[in-house]
């Protein structure tokens, strides 16, 4: 199969995941530093809801905070090359210059050349994975998850499932989470894109908890 029949449909792939990027972040107001407004007049920090099994808006607290630094700095790092290629993915990912600024990973297969992957962590929204959960009214669908024991919900503006767009956005600390979009145009995974956003999602947690 020539690769110049995969480029509309990789164009797509890139366009539906910068929207969905962008909605993502509507919690943000325009406050200093992009800062999250609160949602509610209280509103806990990480050290008072410590205890608490949930965050603000109802968002699970993540079971320990995982290292990112090196994921915010290269979101490319969210994955190894082995844990790409372990996950059907060709490493090594790219780096895109969509808001939040991610990293693509395309199939290793080369019929399945136009499925793609982008993994962005969503630095504007500071109250992590609650920030989600504040959108949760405006979402075409809203699935809670766990991802490697780590709290998750599959989301977005607009239900695409069926076309093989999924969206997972996955809790990594209580102020900062991770969107996965994925694109699946071709083979088994069209009709259930969100398996194979699972399975990513928990290569990254398990990658993360090597960084510890």
């Amino acid at each position: 199969m020539r690769s110049d029949q995969h480029t509309p449909k990789h164009i797509t792939w890139i366009a539906a995941g910068t929207v969905v990027a962008l909605s993502l972040l509507t919690a943000c107001s325009g406050g200093t530093g992009g800062t999250a407004e609160p949602p509610a007049s209280s509103n806990p920090g990480p050290s008072s809801s410590s205890n608490s099994s949930s965050t603000t808006n109802g968002a699970p607290k993540v079971p320990a905070p995982l290292p990112t630094e090196k994921l915010i700095a290269n979101p490319c790092s969210a994955l190894s090359d082995d844990d790409a290629k372990a996950v059907g993915l060709a490493a090594p990912g790219k780096l895109n210059d969509i808001t939040p600024r991610g990293c693509d990973w395309q199939s290793a297969d080369p019929e399945l050349k136009a499925n793609g992957i982008t993994i962005s962590p969503i630095t504007q929204n500071t109250n992590g994975l609650a920030d989600t959960y504040s959108m949760k009214s405006s979402q075409a669908y809203f699935e809670e998850t766990q991802i490697a024991g780590y709290p998750g919900v599959f989301a977005a503006t607009r239900d695409s499932r069926k076309t093989g767009v999924c969206d997972l956005v996955v809790g990594v600390t209580d102020q900062l989470s991770v969107v996965i979009v994925a694109s699946i145009v071709r083979g088994k995974n069209v009709e259930n894109p969100c398996a194979p956003v699972a399975k990513i999602g928990t290569a990254m947690i398990n990658h993360l908890k090597t960084e510890s």
